[in-house]
């Protein structure tokens, strides 16, 4: 079958749905937006796996079963989102055994699909008749960084503006203590903002 590549173009507060959030994947080639409505702990879960930088304290269970998954011998190759019925999207693991080459399908939400895909930095796929089904084209003023990777995510974004260095560094060694991952994300976005000003 030919699957069509997906990045991850951002995650947002969904509008539509409240305490959820909008995991937003694009097709590289056409620049279709494939939106898919999360939940606040998987949203987490995807934003932190993406900051490789962020450590919290405690694994989350996505880190917990990606190390059991390494432990075992086997690596995740890709993700598939290959159906969308009444606005449920239907994922797919790909598995495979380094020693053995022997490979292993394993059924999941989309949410925890992507997760782990970041955690293996495993490519996302969907098909044609989803991306036509669910696809929308928005124009999104979102910058790129490396690997098509982007985090977006709705913040306060004016008051850390005002803070030092020290104290931005200082505040987000304190959320990631408490495992406030939402308020760490976003001064970790404000430091990297800082950071590339400086380059």
């Amino acid at each position: 079958m030919d699957y069509k590549k997906l990045t991850i173009r951002g995650i947002s507060y969904s509008q539509t749905q409240s305490g959820a959030y909008a995991l937003l994947l694009e097709h590289e080639e056409t620049a279709v937006k494939l939106p898919v409505v999360i939940g606040n702990f998987e949203a987490q879960s995807i934003s932190l796996g993406l900051e490789k930088d962020i450590h919290p304290p405690r694994p989350l269970t996505h880190d917990l079963f990606s190390k059991f998954v390494k432990s075992t011998g086997y690596v995740l190759e890709s993700v598939i989102i290959y159906q969308i019925i009444d606005g449920v999207f239907f994922s797919n693991l790909n598995f495979k055994c380094v020693a053995s080459q022997e490979e292993l399908i394993l059924d999941a939400r989309t949410s925890d699909a992507v997760a782990m895909a970041v955690r293996f930095d495993a490519p996302i796929y969907t098909t044609e008749q989803v991306l036509s089904e669910a696809g929308i084209l928005l124009e999104l003023d979102l910058p790129a960084i490396p690997g098509g990777e982007d985090l977006v995510m709705e913040s306060d974004a004016d008051s850390l503006s005002n803070l030092t260095a020290e104290d931005l560094n200082n505040l987000l060694e304190t959320a990631v203590k408490d495992e406030d991952f939402d308020a760490a994300l976003e001064i970790q976005q404000e430091i990297k903002r800082r950071n590339k000003k400086i380059d």
